[in-house]
């Protein structure tokens, strides 16, 4: 899934990932991916931020279908999909 450096600290990375949660390719992933990231990062699992950082890789159509329910999410995917449509946006 999503690649750790070695020289990067837990704490730059869930710094890293929220950036990355509100500074998407379109407004509308800014405002699910964004608040989501604020409310939930701190107390993720490691697991849990590795599964947000691969689908913070992933394209922001797709993302915004997935949310949205126009399309359906990879099966590695769909519970944090579901989460996601769960807060929408603000």
């Amino acid at each position: 899934m999503g690649v750790v450096t070695p020289d990067e600290t837990p704490e730059a990375r869930l710094k890293r990932l929220k950036i990355r949660a509100w500074r998407r390719g379109i407004k509308e992933m800014d405002l699910i991916l964004g608040p989501y990231a604020d409310a939930n990062l701190a107390s993720m699992s490691a697991e849990e931020v590795e599964e947000f950082d691969a689908l913070l890789k992933e394209n922001d159509q797709d993302l915004y279908q997935w949310v949205s329910g126009q399309a359906a999410p990879p099966a590695e995917f769909a519970a944090l999909v579901t989460r996601l449509g769960q807060t929408g946006p603000r």
